[in-house]
């Protein structure tokens, strides 16, 4: 596939758009609470400012794990890295216009199979192949940090990438980030989803956020 300039500038400018945190995020500790229906823990949390997270306090190991999966989640999302860097070996091609004004881009090269969508220059639609499965991710709103944009409602699904089978109900998120010195965390995060055809609701909730050291000014 040809890479299209007007393609490859339209997805470098929502990419460049994204809120991530600088070289000199310093890490920071907080409180957690992790609530699943009637089940209740809490623990202590820390990423650090190599992006390496860690979870103490928490007996129970599901709900341990299940709160690291979210914040690797999260730190990785924070990355700061070049678009070149990222994208560098694939090529873009403008697809179709749906009626909310969302321009497709069609990825080729070493990313081929993947497309977005990019609207009011924000990234509001992802289907990337990841480990072995295809993941879908539509936003519905966002925040504005005056640094970029933060994901603020959004849904994620599943499916097999041979077969296009579903492998998951379709799960529903809400974010809520706090600015904390000179950046922004994530203090709540809900998600609703199917499990076996009944909803489970998850709360992540982060409190008492401070960073690590202050953050150096360059």
């Amino acid at each position: 596939m040809m890479d299209q300039p007007e393609a490859r500038a339209l997805m470098r400018s929502a990419y460049e758009n994204r809120y991530t945190w600088d070289k000199n995020f310093p890490g920071y500790t907080a409180d957690v609470q992790f609530k699943q229906e009637d089940e209740v823990h809490t623990g202590k949390v820390k990423v650090n400012s190599n992006l390496s997270v860690e979870v103490t306090g928490v007996t129970d190991e599901q709900a341990k794990q299940a709160i690291l999966m979210q914040l690797q989640e999260i730190a990785i999302h924070r990355i700061r890295r070049s678009f070149d860097e990222t994208h560098g070996k694939n090529t873009f091609a403008l697809g179709e216009t749906d009626d909310t004004g969302a321009v497709e881009v069609i990825v080729g090269g070493k990313s081929a199979g993947d497309r977005y969508k990019v609207r009011n220059n924000e990234v509001c639609m992802v289907h990337r192949h990841i480990h072995g499965v295809v993941v879908t991710i539509n936003t519905f709103s966002s925040h504005q940090t005056g640094e970029g944009y933060l994901s603020h409602r959004y849904d994620s699904v599943y499916h097999d990438p041979q077969t296009g089978e579903q492998k998951s109900g379709i799960s529903d998120f809400e974010d809520i980030y706090k600015k904390v010195g000179n950046y922004q965390i994530l203090v709540q995060r809900l998600i609703c989803s199917l499990e076996n055809g009944e909803e489970v609701t998850q709360e992540f909730s982060f409190s008492n956020v401070a960073l690590l050291q202050p953050a150096v000014v360059s």
